[in-house]
């Protein structure tokens, strides 16, 4: 794998680190996406580690999707619980059954928000 880009929040505290195939690089650059991207969650400000449970102790899966409104509907329609709902028409998140984290992000431009999805709340974690 590659490094084709990487972002540093600090106000986060956190590292992104974006990967691609070799063969892939100009794909990933083209597409605006990378392959694989990792997340590193820095020591707290005291130089602590942070306790890590659910899922910030592996970080998450992301999954670019075609439409996130109608994959957050069927998956609600097979008993998926949405944790964080995709009120911005862009993002959403769910958990796999042994809690691990899974993101799904708008392919291309983010939609409009619209109802009912703008009005949901988080549930529990994610």
């Amino acid at each position: 794998m590659v490094e084709t880009n990487r972002i540093e929040n600090e106000g986060g505290r956190f590292s992104l680190i974006f990967l691609s195939a070799p063969g892939d690089v100009e794909l990933s650059r083209t597409l605006k996406t990378p392959l694989l991207e990792l997340t590193y969650n820095w020591p707290t400000e005291n130089g602590e580690p942070e306790n890590l449970d659910g899922g910030r102790n592996f970080g998450h899966l992301a999954y670019r999707v075609d439409n996130i409104y109608d994959t957050c509907q069927e998956l609600m329609n097979k008993g998926v619980t949405i944790n964080r709902p995709p009120r911005d028409g862009h993002m959403a998140f769910i958990k796999s059954p042994d809690g691990i984290s899974i993101e799904l992000i708008q392919k291309n431009k983010s939609l409009e928000p619209i109802s009912p999805w703008k009005e949901m709340k988080n549930i529990g974690a994610w």
